[in-house]
């Protein structure tokens, strides 16, 4: 059975932009989970990844961001209770605490420097991902008329994005 564009456009948008896991947008579009998984492949083919696609959605509206500081939050409390048990620990040697510092050291300088890599100001796609969005908010507030057709231009327009970004 042949669905129309719009159904297959409503899958994309409910697995990508409102992170349904693909078996539930294909219910929410009632249409079979096979489909929904040849429609994705088939994209994929094409150069519209959904799944790069929802991860840089993800990271533009601040999720991964929060994921990283989540992260990053939980080192550095471990980092301090590990300081304090070093500095408390009269018995240790010198040269053990000086090892467990340069480790922790090292740990400190990879753990940052990861948290950076993961935040959405280092991934193009995200930024590009985030203006569209404001776009289309601004469209549909300023320019309510013209909402249709910025919604027919998003999605081929968003494949192009990610070819260039992705």
């Amino acid at each position: 059975m042949a669905h129309p564009k719009e159904t297959r456009e409503k899958v994309r948008r409910l697995y990508v932009f409102e992170q349904q896991p693909l078996e539930m947008a294909a219910v929410m579009a009632s249409v079979a989970i096979g489909t929904a998984r040849r429609w994705k492949e088939a994209d994929k083919q094409l150069g519209d990844d959904w799944d790069k696609v929802r991860a840089a959605h993800t990271i533009a509206g601040g999720g991964l961001e929060e994921l990283s500081r989540s992260i990053l939050t939980g080192f550095l409390v471990q980092y301090q209770a590990t300081m304090e048990k070093i500095n408390a620990d009269e018995e240790l040697p010198a040269m053990t605490k000086v090892e467990m510092l340069t480790s922790l050291a090292d740990a400190f300088t990879k753990t940052t420097a990861a948290s950076r890599k993961v935040l959405p100001e280092t991934s193009q796609l995200a930024t590009a991902i985030e203006v569209l969005d404001m776009l289309g908010k601004f469209v549909q507030q300023k320019y309510p008329k013209h909402l249709q057709a910025f919604v027919e231009m998003l999605q081929p327009f968003g494949a192009e994005i990610q070819k260039r970004f992705g």
